[in-house]
């Protein structure tokens, strides 16, 4: 579910960005890194709440 709201909040970022007259690209490689940040966080996250080490 997080990586849904995250995608659709970077497509949000990328539109207004491009709105106003930053290069679609760059605005696309923000929205790239949100997704990408967050996937990183599902997937650490499990491992770094380990209690019995």
């Amino acid at each position: 579910m997080s990586i849904l709201v995250t995608g659709t909040f970077g497509l949000v970022v990328w539109i207004v960005l491009w709105a106003l007259n930053i290069s679609g690209f760059d605005s696309l490689l923000i929205g790239i890194v949100l997704v990408l940040i967050v996937v990183a966080v599902r997937n650490v996250a499990p491992h770094l709440s380990r209690k019995d080490r």
